[in-house]
C-alpha cells in the first residue's frame, strides 16, 4: 500500500499537467487534480511556466485564404492550358480536376487548385485575365486561436507522455505497469490526433484553396452585338435561306429513309389499282367505238 500511494499521487500530478490549470482537455472534459499535493511538491511553478510558454503567440496570425471563381471562354482548350501554366508557375497543384461534356456539346471544368498563400492574390488576378470572369469571391479566415490552442494541447500531451514513460520505468508491480501502459496508449492517441489537426491547419495556412468553374460557351455573357450593316443583313438572310433549304432536304431524306417500305407498298397498290381500272374500261371503249362505226354506216350521206 505504501508503494502504490506515491504512484497514485504522481498520476494525479500528471493529470494536473494535462489540465493546464483546470482548462478543458482536447476531448472536451474538465481536468482536475490535488492542488495541495502539487503545491507541496513544488510542481505548481513549473506547470505555470509550461502553460505560459505554450500560449505565447507570434505576431503573424495563421490566415486561411480561399477563392471561388467562375469563368467563361470561347476557346476551352487554350483556357485550360493557360490555367495549367499559371498553376505550375505559382508552384501550386491541382487537388481536383474534373472535365465533362454537357448535353449541348460544350465542355465544363471543375478545378480545385492549391496555391502558396503568398501567391494567392497574384494568381487570382492572373486567372481573371485569362478568361471572362463572371464571378470572383475571396475570403480569409484567422485560425490563430484554434491553431495555438491545439499546439499547446499537443505540447502538454507530449509532456504527459514523457512523465508516464518515466513512471513506467520505475514501476514494480504488475498492476502499476498495466495502469501506466493504458495511460500511455491513450496519450499517444491524443498526440496522433492533435498532430493530424496541426498538419491540416498547416496545409490550409501554407496553401490557399482556389475553386474554379470554367464554362465553354457560344457567346460571352454580358456582351452586346454590334449593329449589322445592310450587306451583313443580306448575307445573313441568304445564308439562312440556304440553311433552311438544306434542312428541308435533309429532313426529307430522313423521312424517306424511315418510310421507304410503306411508300413502296402504297405505290405498288396504286399501280395495281390503275392497271385493273384500265383493263375494266377497255371493253367499254371498244364497244363504244363499234357503236359509233355502225351509226356512221346506217346514216345515208346528205345530198347537196
Amino acid at each position: 500500500m505504501k508503494r502504490i500511494l506515491p504512484f497514485l499521487l504522481s498520476l494525479l500530478l500528471i493529470t494536473a499537467l494535462v489540465g493546464c490549470g483546470g482548462a478543458k482537455s482536447p476531448m472536451g472534459g474538465e481536468a482536475s487534480y490535488d492542488d495541495s499535493y502539487v503545491a507541496q511538491n513544488g510542481w505548481e511553478e513549473e506547470n505555470s511556466a509550461v502553460s505560459t510558454e505554450n500560449n505565447v503567440q507570434p505576431v503573424n496570425g495563421k490566415m486561411v485564404y480561399r477563392a471561388s471563381i467562375e469563368l467563361e471562354t470561347l476557346e476551352f482548350d487554350a483556357a485550360m492550358e493557360s490555367i495549367n501554366t499559371l498553376v505550375s508557375d505559382a508552384s501550386g497543384y491541382f487537388q481536383e480536376q474534373d472535365v465533362s461534356s454537357l448535353s449541348s456539346g460544350y465542355r465544363y471544368a471543375r478545378l480545385v487548385v492549391r496555391i502558396p498563400s503568398d501567391q494567392f492574390a497574384v494568381f487570382c488576378h492572373q486567372v481573371g485575365n485569362v478568361c471572362h470572369t463572371v464571378r470572383m469571391n475571396t475570403t480569409q479566415e484567422n485560425i490563430s486561436e484554434d491553431y495555438y490552442d491545439t499546439e499547446s494541447r499537443l505540447s502538454t500531451a507530449k509532456t504527459k507522455l514523457a512523465r508516464l514513460q518515466e513512471l513506467l520505468s520505475r514501476a514494480e508491480s504488475l498492476e502499476d505497469i498495466i495502469t501506466i501502459e493504458s495511460a500511455i496508449s491513450e496519450t499517444e492517441q491524443t498526440i496522433d490526433r492533435l498532430s493530424g489537426t496541426l498538419r491540416g491547419y498547416d496545409s490550409l495556412v501554407d496553401y490557399a484553396t482556389v475553386s474554379i468553374d470554367l464554362d465553354e460557351v457560344y457567346r460571352i455573357s454580358g456582351t452586346g452585338d454590334a449593329p449589322l450593316t445592310l450587306g451583313e443583313k443580306l448575307r445573313g438572310a441568304f445564308a439562312s435561306g440556304l440553311t433552311s433549304i438544306g434542312d428541308f432536304f435533309e429532313g426529307l431524306l430522313v423521312f424517306l429513309a424511315y418510310t421507304w417500305f410503306w411508300l413502296l407498298l402504297v405505290a405498288l397498290v396504286i399501280f395495281i389499282a390503275v392497271r385493273m381500272l384500265r383493263r375494266k374500261k377497255r371493253p367499254e371503249r371498244r364497244a363504244m367505238k363499234g357503236k359509233n362505226a355502225s351509226d356512221a354506216e346506217a346514216d345515208p350521206p346528205a345530198e347537196g
